[in-house]
């Protein structure tokens, strides 16, 4: 093994100490401030900071989030993707009262905060914008000539 002097030994040892505690930092650092990546779940502790969605608002869509644009919107962003993303919602359909109850099982279970007054303005736009899709029987097949099979 090779025999470092005790000066270089410091030196190497204290930029080693100083790499971990660097990636340890990067590593823990809060990102509440933006927009959880798909399937990425965090513990935020309030809403998020939401200014200027207007502008990334396309066709109707906001697009970071593919929210339908409505009143409402800013709110849930705020408050939905503080701790999850998007798609969350978006892949969920649920009338007023479904959404009602996902909001009461995310504070029972998930430490979601008391929404307030912001309640009611969540679940108008969850209720109007991702309710349930009613889905009836196909419509009947026309213009089809049908034959009769042989044996």
């Amino acid at each position: 093994m090779l025999h470092l002097p005790n000066n270089l030994r410091i030196l190497i040892g204290g930029a080693v100490l100083a790499l971990i505690l660097t990636g340890i930092a990067v590593y823990f650092q809060s990102r509440t401030d933006t927009l959880p990546a798909d399937g990425e779940i965090r513990n935020a502790d309030k809403p998020l900071a939401v200014e200027g969605i207007e502008s990334e608002i396309k066709d109707g869509i906001h697009e970071p989030t593919g929210f339908i644009a409505d009143e409402g919107l800013d709110l849930v962003i705020a408050h939905c993707t503080a701790c999850h993303s998007a798609k969350l919602v978006t892949q969920n359909r649920a009338d007023r009262e479904g959404w009602k109850k996902m909001i009461r099982w995310m504070q029972d279970t998930q430490n979601l905060w008391e929404l307030g007054a912001q309640e009611a303005a969540i679940l108008d736009y969850l209720s109007a914008n991702y309710a349930p899709v009613s889905r009836g029987r196909r419509p009947p097949l026309t213009g089809i000539e049908w034959y009769e099979l042989k044996d």
